[in-house]
């Protein structure tokens, strides 16, 4: 996928619970968990494709299959959890598929009882994945309503801005806003001093890192899109405009398998 069709899976993307009675079919399943093995080689991660997920949810409906995020019990694992679980959802959602990131409305003893993970592998949270229908459910409905009730924008999530930011930048934090986070709390704090974006959370030993991690691709995404391309390190956005973007790249739409793409 190009950087224009990321910042259009953002678009897309919106939490989905109710699913069509279908499973996923064969090749789709196959290229998931290509994804998978992916990410796990790329960031050292532990995430587990479950093909039928029903078993650990209550208030989701319809069949639908899941992905564990699971991975070494660090802060920096947290952060490419989200990271790199982001960019799982936003192929799903570039290619049709509904997805969820869900922190705690799942059975978690039932969904470790399944995984039977290592002992020092943690169970983070889960992102579901299934065929929806075009308009959302009321249920839907209703859970974004309750989630959505007031919604930070991008200027609040600011600590520290010494003026006003670059157009770069402000698109960049534009596609933060819209950024998934659990039951929408937002909870990464930006400053801009010196020209530089910096970001952290408090208590980043918590599932607020994932939230993070989240967060540095979404802006990662939108300062490559106007032509500033960079990584972040040591919570700190470090521009590098010779360097290449990389995220697992497959055609949802078919069986044709794809190594890396170049995030141009």
């Amino acid at each position: 996928m190009t950087n224009a069709e990321y910042i259009k899976a953002i678009e897309m993307r919106t939490s989905r619970r109710s699913y069509k009675s279908i499973s996923l079919d064969k090749d789709t399943v196959s290229i998931i968990k290509d994804m998978v093995d992916y990410v796990n080689g790329k960031a050292n991660l532990n995430f587990v494709f479950i093909e039928d997920a029903s078993f650990a949810f209550n208030i989701f409906s319809g069949k639908f299959s899941a992905i564990a995020v699971c991975g070494p019990d660090t802060i920096a694992a947290r952060e490419d959890c989200g990271y790199y679980g982001e960019t799982i959802v936003l192929q799903c959602a570039y290619h049709g598929l509904g997805t969820c990131w869900v922190s705690s409305t799942y059975n978690e003893n039932k969904m470790l009882e399944a995984l039977d993970l290592p002992k020092k592998v943690r169970l983070y949270c889960v992102i579901t994945i299934g065929f929806v229908h075009a308009k959302k459910s009321l249920k839907e409905n209703m859970f974004y309503k309750a989630t959505h009730k007031t919604s930070k924008p991008y200027q609040k999530m600011f600590e520290v801005c010494e003026k006003k930011l670059p157009e770069h930048f402000e698109y960049a934090m534009q596609l933060v806003e819209v950024a998934p986070s659990a039951v929408n709390r937002r909870p990464v704090k930006f400053r801009y001093e010196n020209g530089v974006v910096s970001a952290s959370v408090d208590e980043p030993y918590s599932d607020k890192s994932i939230d993070f991690g989240i967060a540095k691709l979404h802006f990662q995404l939108g300062a490559s899109a106007k032509g500033v391309k960079g990584e972040w390190i040591d919570g700190r956005f470090v521009t590098d405009n010779n360097r290449v973007l990389k995220f697992p790249n497959v055609n949802l739409n078919s069986n044709n398998e794809e190594g890396d793409s170049e995030n141009e």
